[in-house]
Formats: C-alpha cells, sequence, structure tokens
C-alpha cells in the first residue's frame, strides 16, 4: 500500500513538469524586419511575433530612443493578436515598431527578451544594412534639353493671374452689398448678453479626479476603463491650460508640444507616469497593481494642483 502511494506521488510530479515544460516549449518569440537593407534616412518595420497559449500573458520589451546605439526608434504600434486557424486555445501576437537610422554601416540587432509568467523567451538576432547614395562628383549639372520657344499670349496671362483680376470684383461686390445691407437692414433694439462664467480648467479636472476616484473602477476590475477616463480628463486639462493639441495625440507628441512650456520638473515626470502607464493599459494590456492605480490617481491630482493657473497678483504677475 505504501509503495503504491508514493508510486502515485511520483507519477503526479513527473506529469506536473511534463505539463509546465510542454506549455513553455509552445511559446515562441520571433524577430523579423520588413527590410533588411535600407537607405541612410529611410524608414523600416520591426515585428516581434510570440506564438502562444491563449492563457498566457505576455509582456513585449519597452523599447525608448534608440536600439544598438544608431538604430533610432520612431513609433510603436499596438500589439496585433491574430488566433490559429482551427485552433482558438493558441493565437499569435505581432508588436512591430517604426525604425530609422541616419549613419551608413551594418548593424546588429541583439536578442529581445519577452516575458511570462513562468519564463522569460528570447529572439533571434537581426542584421541591418544602411546603405548611402552615392553621388558621381566628376559630371557637372545641366539640362536635359534646351528650353523650348513658346508663345505666352493675353490669354495665357489671363489664365495664370486669374486672381489678380476676380480678387478686386469680388471686393466691389462685397463693399457694394454691404453698404445695401447696412442701408436697408432692419432697425433692432440692443441686446445685453450675460456670458456665462468660465470655470478655470483646474477646478473642472479636480472634479472629474474626484469623480473618478469615487467610481472605483479599477478596485471592480475595470482597469482599462479607469485608465481611458483618467487620461482623457490629463488631456482634457492640459489643451485648456496650456492650449497644445492632445487629442488624437500620442504620449510622445505631447510631451513634444510641452517642450518649451514652463513646467516643474516634478510635475513633468509624474504626468509622464501616468500617460505612459495608461498608453501600456490600453494598448499593450498591461495589468499595474493595485498601488500603481492609486499612484496614477494622485500624481494627476498633484500635477493639476501645481500647475493650474492662479489669479495675478499685485504687479501683474501669476503663480503657477
Amino acid at each position: 500500500m505504501k509503495n503504491q502511494f508514493f508510486s502515485y506521488m511520483l507519477a503526479s510530479v513527473v506529469l506536473t513538469c511534463f505539463c509546465c515544460k510542454t506549455e513553455a516549449q509552445n511559446i515562441q518569440a520571433e524577430a523579423k524586419l520588413q527590410q533588411y537593407t535600407i537607405r541612410i534616412g529611410d524608414q523600416t518595420k520591426l515585428f516581434l511575433s510570440v506564438h502562444q497559449p491563449a492563457k498566457v500573458h505576455v509582456n513585449f520589451p519597452k523599447l525608448t530612443d534608440t536600439i544598438a546605439s544608431k538604430i533610432q526608434v520612431i513609433s510603436t504600434n499596438k500589439p496585433d493578436t491574430t488566433y490559429n486557424q482551427g485552433d482558438r486555445s493558441n493565437f499569435t501576437v505581432i508588436q512591430s515598431y517604426l525604425i530609422t537610422c541616419f549613419e551608413p554601416g551594418t548593424y546588429t540587432i541583439p536578442p529581445f527578451s519577452i516575458g511570462t509568467e513562468k519564463e522569460v523567451v528570447k529572439t533571434n538576432e537581426l542584421t541591418l544594412q544602411v546603405q548611402t547614395v552615392k553621388v558621381d562628383t566628376t559630371k557637372g549639372i545641366y539640362d536635359i534639353k534646351q528650353p523650348l520657344q513658346v508663345t505666352y499670349t493675353f490669354w495665357d496671362w489671363l489664365h495664370d493671374n486669374w486672381y489678380w483680376v476676380a480678387g478686386p470684383l469680388v471686393l466691389i461686390a462685397l463693399v457694394v452689398g454691404l453698404i445695401w445691407y447696412l442701408k436697408t437692414r432692419p432697425k433692432t433694439e440692443p441686446v445685453v448678453k450675460v456670458a456665462a462664467p468660465v470655470i478655470p480648467p483646474h477646478i473642472v479636472a479636480l472634479d472629474q479626479l474626484k469623480v473618478l476616484r469615487d467610481k472605483k473602477l479599477w478596485q471592480n476590475g475595470r482597469v482599462k476603463e479607469y485608465y481611458i477616463e483618467l487620461s482623457d480628463i490629463l488631456r482634457e486639462y492640459l489643451e485648456k491650460r496650456y492650449v497644445v493639441k492632445t487629442h488624437e495625440k500620442t504620449t510622445d507628441e505631447i510631451f513634444a508640444g510641452l517642450r518649451n512650456v514652463l513646467i516643474p520638473e516634478e510635475s513633468r515626470s509624474k504626468l509622464k507616469q501616468v500617460l505612459i502607464l495608461a498608453d501600456l493599459v490600453k494598448f499593450a494590456k498591461e495589468r499595474p497593481l493595485p498601488p500603481e492605480n492609486e499612484l496614477s490617481i494622485d500624481n494627476s491630482l498633484d500635477f493639476v494642483v501645481k500647475t493650474q493657473l492662479t489669479e495675478p497678483r499685485e504687479g501683474g504677475h501669476t503663480d503657477v
């Protein structure tokens, strides 16, 4: 009886290890380039593909500005997921990056590490060749053909300069129409309009952030919805506070627009933490920890408070 018990336990351990190994072997990572040879300054795409079981969550590398010192990362696209034909338990996730290089040469792109809950898999190594444009300096610049002699008539001149004729005619018609309208329009009593009070953008943003916190979205598993609302509130505040375009802009484009804006470095770092984490949740399926979710709302409140536009003091100065 005792031997049978030990045999059963040994078989269970071996079966468990075999299943874990099989699952690990099912995860495969691969790196490809759209073009392996480009001219200097041209752009190409880097593709990172992961073939994995549907229940496994993977984290792609977060590429910053450069790869292999000379290769620059222009943008990062959101991952694309495709299920395998005839097998819904496995799918392929493809993460693409737009890259370029401005120095000729042959560059080796090292393997990338892609993490899962249980292991780290690596992609293959790539080689990118950047070619320069050859210019023959021994030959001079010359016309392909001699210029052709053509006649230039009044109608040709009118075709090329019609706006100089149409412009004054339109202006005269507008002046005549304006004079006629002023003489014939009915007299009306002036209407006094009371302008609605303008609510400062920081008051609106602070109220919206407090409402978002009271919703308890991420506490109820609605993490993506939580970060979408948080990102929209900050983008709306930035657009009204600093008069920069934020909607339908990437995080990098927003910070490029704020490059010459006077913002405390600590506040700028907190804003970047919130917007970058929101992008990872929305597009890369990142799963932040509860402290990170709470820190995001705290950083957002602190950023709005520290950057609000206050009333002018005596002497014409304002505090930021």
